[in-house]
């Protein structure tokens, strides 16, 4: 299913959470692309394999990248991305994926161009296949690959791992003449026993003659503010974010999440996915604070990779100085919210019964939606989310609908603090089957979704029937941290609205 949002309804954005200048420069665009790949896995990852045989298998996954490449080439693409774990595959132990690990220079402290330079390093076989790809290709390339670095790092002192060296799942990044322009070291890992940890952050930008700085992201990164909401302080406006992204509705669906950064931060996210059914990977997308272009499978789909091409502005770059300003914890006043709008948000008790479900592993505390229009509210502790509704179209024999308050600290798979506003589709017509995976749905509601945050780092998303994203009629913030989403003429039905805070302060408490 491929979808583009582009000609559909401007977004009317009274304040973008992250509003860092302007939005674009006048008639500055580029063409992007981003691959979802159906990777050729090592059916035995865990045994130990010589180079050769690692270089057959990765060579196959680099013949579909060099096809793409001339695709996305031919549709005049500047810039292609490639996903995490695309050339290698995954559940690799710390010895077992020996094999696939080439040692890649740091373009902070040499030049290298491995197409025209091929015999600088030995074992640097994929390097060269990528760096001859974007040269072939004229365009600049973002691919992922494992990196093994001796130890200690000369430049951060530090303690080795046991076995002596340093481990890590890396982005590397080409530009259209083959020269290695960006490294970067994922900093957020999700239960990878093959990797380590940087023994420092990275904060890895690289600059192109057609859309000025990009920086670089890797999937798990996402989640939290180090690398990626550090990058936005330094002002980078377009993220790189190549992702083996296992879907988990009802709140983190791969284009749900990668397209309300998007809008949260109000960025370009150029999000490239695996393509894993067995894994629920899919959905990968090319997303700005305007438009977004997206391809997310659904049952019944072939289990195909999909290329994704898009023209997208070229945003205003900012100074740190303001963007630290605007990113503050505080919640600032702004001149775009007119009192006379803000003070109407809808913030009546509600008199309906609550009742906790688990959603996302956390305990929600959900109001159901029952009638055909109305106020509601549910808090959990002193964190309230409201909403005012009306449905356009909805049979209560057939679907059943809540929302749902979170606040508190998230520690399944990771650990991070929360404040979470949330309308969903129940699984099934009992009120404990809220807050369960669900994909499809027919009932449609015009709403405003709104609460108050302790945090300006929300991330807003409407995601309808058959895996789809929606752009929001409008976003307006008042003063104190009170946030409105508003949004009506659905497409599909209703699976998710989402007011997704997060408290990033709180994440080490």
């Amino acid at each position: 299913m491929f979808i583009s949002l582009e000609k559909r309804k401007m977004l009317v954005v009274v304040l973008l959470l992250f509003s860092l200048g302007e939005a674009e420069s006048a008639g500055d665009s580029y063409v992007a692309a981003v691959y979802e790949h159906r990777v050729v896995l090592n059916p035995n990852p865990r045994i130990p394999v010589t180079r050769r045989e690692a270089l057959i298998h990765m060579q196959k996954n680099l013949d579909i990248y060099e096809e793409q490449a001339a695709k996305a080439a031919q549709q005049g693409a500047q810039i292609l991305v490639f996903p995490e774990d695309g050339i290698h595959g995954f559940n690799f132990t710390r010895s077992s994926i020996s094999g696939y690990l080439e040692t890649i220079p740091d373009p902070q402290e040499e030049s290298w161009n491995p197409c025209t330079e091929p015999d600088k390093y030995n074992n640097t076989e994929v390097l060269q296949r990528l760096s001859c790809m974007a040269r072939r290709n004229n365009l600049y390339l973002v691919a992922n690959m494992p990196d093994l670095q001796p130890c200690p790092l000369r430049t951060v002192p530090s303690t080795c791992p046991p076995d002596g060296r340093w481990q890590f799942n890396t982005n590397v990044a080409f530009n259209s003449d083959g020269l290695l322009v960006a490294r970067y070291h994922k900093y957020n890992l999700f239960f990878e026993e093959s990797f380590d940890t940087p023994p420092k952050l990275e904060l890895i930008t690289f600059d192109t003659p057609f859309a000025g700085k990009f920086g670089l992201i890797i999937c798990f990164d996402i989640l939290f503010h180090d690398p990626t909401v550090a990058l936005v302080k330094m002002g980078v406006r377009q993220l790189i974010f190549p992702t083996a992204w296992m879907n988990e509705l009802p709140l983190l669906d791969s284009i749900q999440f990668h397209r309300a950064l998007s809008l949260g931060a109000n960025v370009t996210v150029l999000s490239s996915n695996l393509r894993n059914d067995q894994l629920r990977m899919t959905g990968s997308g090319i997303y700005t604070p305007f438009s977004a272009t997206f391809h997310h499978a659904v049952k019944g789909d072939p289990e195909e990779g999909r290329l994704l091409v898009a023209t997208v502005p070229v945003l205003s770059p900012v100074g740190m100085n303001n963007a630290t300003e605007s990113m503050s914890p505080s919640p600032a006043e702004s001149d775009h919210c007119h009192t006379d709008r803000c003070g109407d948000f809808p913030s009546p008790p509600s008199s309906y019964p609550t009742f906790i479900g688990t959603m996302m592993h956390d305990p929600f505390k959900f109001v159901l939606i029952k009638e055909a229009e109305g106020n509601l509210t549910v808090c959990d502790g002193k964190f309230c989310c409201h909403v005012q509704y009306k449905w356009t179209a909805h049979d209560e024999r057939k679907e059943l609908y809540a929302m749902g308050a979170f606040a508190g600290t998230h520690t399944f798979d990771g650990r991070y603090a929360l404040q979470v506003c949330a309308v969903v589709r129940c699984a099934g017509l009992e009120a404990s089957s809220c807050g369960q995976k669900v994909e499809e749905a027919e009932s449609k509601m015009d709403f405003l979704l709104e609460a108050t945050f302790q945090t300006d780092y929300v991330y807003p998303s409407v995601l309808v029937n058959r895996m789809a994203v929606e752009q929001p009629d409008k976003l307006e913030k008042a003063t104190g941290g009170r946030l409105a989403m508003k949004h009506s003429n659905l497409s599909g039905g209703l699976m998710t609205a989402c007011l997704y805070g997060r408290m990033y302060q709180l994440d080490n408490e």
